[in-house]
């Protein structure tokens, strides 16, 4: 007991232990030890003076100012109900917005796909000027064999038949 004066008491009531090292609280101006040094390790209760923060609107992510006092639920409530830019009926950006031009063809898509020769704007399954019976810069010779290849694929029987006989002449 060389130093009776080093050192204070935790104002914990219910702790009161000697700190060497004690821990003074911003708030309420009292000491404390290392287990009741912050806010709620001490119940304090001037903690809403020095603990603030900003509520976030979770609909439109703007902050919402709360004055001293207030409760910030209900802050953040009020602003949805009155101030928040976010309607969940409306302004609802499209996004399947670029339209097939094939005739007949009501798809549409999230990207631009144009055309290289006529600059249309197709689907993805249109997208290929074969597919969509493209008519700038394309030659007859190239539109006879599309036509062609796409009556073969017509008349191509489907399942292990149509297999079985592509196998034979290959073999052939």
């Amino acid at each position: 007991m060389e130093f009776p004066d080093l050192g204070k008491h935790c104002s914990e009531p219910t702790c009161k232990q000697l700190d060497f090292l004690p821990i003074t609280c911003d708030a309420c101006k009292q000491d404390f030890c290392k287990d009741h040094f912050s806010y709620t390790g001490h119940k304090c209760p001037f903690a809403f003076k020095k603990d603030v923060q900003v509520p976030v609107c979770p609909l439109c992510n703007v902050p919402v100012p709360v004055k001293r006092g207030e409760i910030p639920d209900v802050v953040v409530s009020e602003h949805m109900d009155r101030d928040c830019t976010f309607h969940p009926g409306r302004n609802r950006n499209k996004v399947f917005t670029h339209r097939c031009s094939k005739e007949g063809c009501r798809k549409k898509e999230m990207l631009q796909l144009a055309c290289a020769q006529c600059h249309g704007n197709f689907c993805i399954q249109h997208r290929h000027p074969l597919d969509h019976n493209c008519q700038a810069g394309s030659s007859s010779a190239s539109r006879g064999r599309a036509s062609t290849s796409r009556a073969a694929e017509q008349k191509k029987p489907s399942g292990v038949s149509w297999l079985a006989q592509r196998l034979r002449r290959t073999v052939q």
